[in-house]
Parts: C-alpha cells; structure tokens; sequence
C-alpha cells in the first residue's frame, strides 16, 4: 500500500524527526499486512520505558518474540479481512461517517494532488487505509515528497487525515477481540498519536 511523489532526494533532518518518521513506518507496515519473521525478529529487539508509548513498545517485543508468522497472519486475517470483512475497518471514511470511499477520502485525494503525491500502480485499496496515511506523513517528514516537509505541512496533513480518528481506531484494535499481537500495536499507534497531536498543538 504504497504512494509515491516524483522522485526526490530525503532532506536531512533532527533525529527526533526521524524517531518520528521511523515510527510511522513501523505503524504502516504492521497495519499494511501480516509482519513477516524477519520484522517479528527486529521487533523482538525493541526497548522501551515506562512512559505509554514505552510500555507498548516492551510489551510488543515480548510478544514478537513468542509469535509465530502464521499465527499473527491469522491474527491480522481476523482483523482486517475476515469473510466478506474483518473486525475492524481502518478507514477515515468508515471511522468518520459511518461508510466507506466517502467525503474524507475525497478530501484526502484532493490533498494528495496539491502536494503531487500519487498513489502507485496496482494499489487497490483506498488511500485512507490508516496503513497509507501513516506512510504519507513518513514521507512528509523526511522530505520523500516534493510538498513542503516543515512542520506547517505536517501538521496541515495530521490535522486533516488523522487528528480526527487514528486514536479511536487505535483505540479499538488495543481492544479487539481478535488482537493479541496487535493489541500493543493499538497501544503504540494510539500512544504515538497523542504524542503527536500534543506537539502539533504546541506549533
């Protein structure tokens, strides 16, 4: 579930900056699909502290560290495909009206095409997948894109896309009752995204 920009070099940037961009990688790839042994492996590795977001990521290395990849491709079945659909559908549109390819999508690919970010070839699924939303503000962050990449931009793109609803959605995979692997991956997402959000109140 990638987008992609004409081609540009990454800016360099602080490295609070690319903690930031790493983390929103990590949430689009965990939610982009099933994470493969290799990924369960590095997470094994990941440290944390005692602060809500440190306690996700010690509680998702523990777990990495015991889960099998088909168990957790059988976890993220559940969740997010299921016969005819999984638990949970992690859309803004679905999270903010109610259904599908509605007026946030709209507004979201309205907002794509100033920035001149096009989704690439082959991708079906519609762009606010939490999974793409993630990857776009990574992209955003580290200057991937040719849009502006300071705070101003990040903070326009967060405020419009996912201010309004990633913290619920997190919220409910923390709660799922299929999430066992993803359950501190709702705590992580729903963690990192407070932290965000207090930040950019702070610009």
């Amino acid at each position: 579930m990638t987008n992609t920009a004409e081609a540009q070099c990454p800016r360099s940037i602080s490295e609070e900056d690319r903690a930031r961009a790493q983390m929103y990688q990590l949430l689009s790839s965990l939610l982009d699909g099933p994470p493969s042994a290799d990924l369960l492996q590095g997470l094994a590795s990941l440290r944390g502290d005692d602060t809500p977001l440190g306690s996700a990521l010690k509680n998702l290395a523990v777990l990495a560290e015991r889960t099998e990849p088909g168990d957790v491709e059988r976890e993220y079945n559940s969740l997010f495909v299921g016969v005819g659909r999984g638990e949970l559908l992690p859309y803004a549109s679905y999270y903010l009206t109610g259904f599908l390819n509605e007026k946030p999508l709209a507004n979201l690919r309205s907002d794509l095409m100033t920035r001149g970010i096009k989704s690439s070839s082959g991708v079906k699924e519609p762009e606010d997948h939490i999974s793409t939303l993630c990857e776009i503000m990574a992209g955003i962050i580290t200057g991937e894109y040719l849009c502006d990449s300071d705070l101003p931009s990040q903070k326009a793109f967060f405020d419009a896309h996912l201010a309004k609803w990633a913290v619920l959605f997190f919220t409910d995979l923390e709660n799922a009752k299929a999430s066992v692997f993803y359950a501190p991956v709702g705590s992580l997402g729903k963690a990192f995204m407070e932290v965000e959000a207090g930040a950019f109140a702070m610009q």
